[in-house]
């Protein structure tokens, strides 16, 4: 199986989630099965079923986070020499040549994608236009409303 590409950022942010789980839920919800447990009959009991449900979930999440982060191919994009060429976790200042506005995004895997914070999936439309292209080029991205045109503009390794 293919190794998914996640920036240090991305791991950083489910290793935070991770620890969180595992030594703050995690424990709140025992604490919560415990009490529910002494209130009795538990077939009718709601506090502990609500318990049980969120344990459910909670241990699901910490199954899946350490899944990502044992599958995935974690890549520093800052100890790649920076040659104005995108790769994977490069931040691109792109130009659309119709408006004369300029956007930034950084190239990141998709369960980090996050567009308002400037950070779109390597395998969106923008970033599938952009993958091996270097500073100066213009690029044409095919989009629901018609294809927009672009030029690279800056490429940073941050």
């Amino acid at each position: 199986m293919a190794r998914v590409p996640m920036t240090v950022g991305g791991a950083e942010s489910l290793r935070e989630e991770l620890a969180e789980l595992k030594s703050v839920v995690r424990p709140r919800i025992i604490a919560a099965i415990a009490e529910a447990r002494e209130h009795g009959d538990l077939k009718e009991n709601a506090e502990y079923h609500a318990a049980r449900e969120q344990q459910s979930f909670c241990e699901g999440r910490i199954g899946e986070i350490e899944g990502k982060l044992a599958d995935s191919q974690i890549i520093d994009v800052t100890k790649i020499e920076a040659t104005g060429r995108v790769i994977f976790g490069t931040t691109v200042t792109l130009l659309n040549i119709g408006t004369n506005k300029s956007v930034t995004y950084q190239l990141v895997g998709d369960d980090e994608a996050d567009v308002p914070a400037g950070k779109i999936s390597v395998s969106s439309p923008i970033a599938r236009a952009l993958m091996g292209k270097n500073e100066g080029d213009e690029v044409v991205v095919k989009a629901p409303a018609g294809d927009i045109e672009y030029e690279i503009e800056e490429v940073r390794h941050i």
